[in-house]
């Protein structure tokens, strides 16, 4: 059997046989997988009337022990979402009554950022669909390979410096 990223590989080699292309098979594949979860996610995600970026910051407060609030530093630091963009998604949270701001007691100067009622049963219910869809795209995968291929990945993030340290 072979897919797309073997025909790559087969024309690299017919039309470069000097030239190594193996780690394509390991990088086009990523990629190719990459772009269909991220379909999937999205479309889930959508369903509730989120993006992956507003998702994912809910889902931080969500996971952060109570209760359940984080500064947007801890939020960026939490999440997989960038600066510029948590600055974005937290206004457009507010806006839609899922989050709310407010300043530290503490210090005036630091801000602090909760989900509401309406933001955690939002997110408590797109989290379901977001595990069943995971759960799905990985359904041909045993308990065993999932397991591998999660080890494998995270050493070869963690060869790449992507650790959480």
């Amino acid at each position: 059997m072979s897919d797309h990223v073997d025909k790559i590989l087969a024309q690299w080699a017919e039309q470069a046989p000097d030239l190594d292309a193996s780690p394509m098979a390991v990088i086009g594949r990523i990629k190719r997988l990459a772009r269909i979860v991220e379909g999937e996610l999205r479309t889930a995600y959508s369903g509730h009337g989120l993006d992956a970026a507003a998702f994912d910051v809910l889902a931080t407060l969500r996971r952060s022990p109570a209760p359940h609030h984080l500064t947007p530093a801890e939020l960026m630091r939490s999440s997989m979402v960038t600066s510029g963009a948590v600055s974005q998604r937290l206004e457009r949270l507010e806006e839609r009554g899922l989050i709310t701001r407010t300043r530290s007691e503490d210090d005036g100067r630091s801000v602090r950022v909760a989900l509401t009622d309406a933001g955690r049963d939002l997110v408590g219910k797109a989290l379901v669909d977001n595990v069943a869809t995971q759960d799905r795209l990985l359904s041909g995968l045993t308990p065993a390979q999932r397991d591998r291929v999660a080890r494998d990945l995270r050493r070869l993030l963690e060869s790449l410096g992507d650790t959480d340290g």
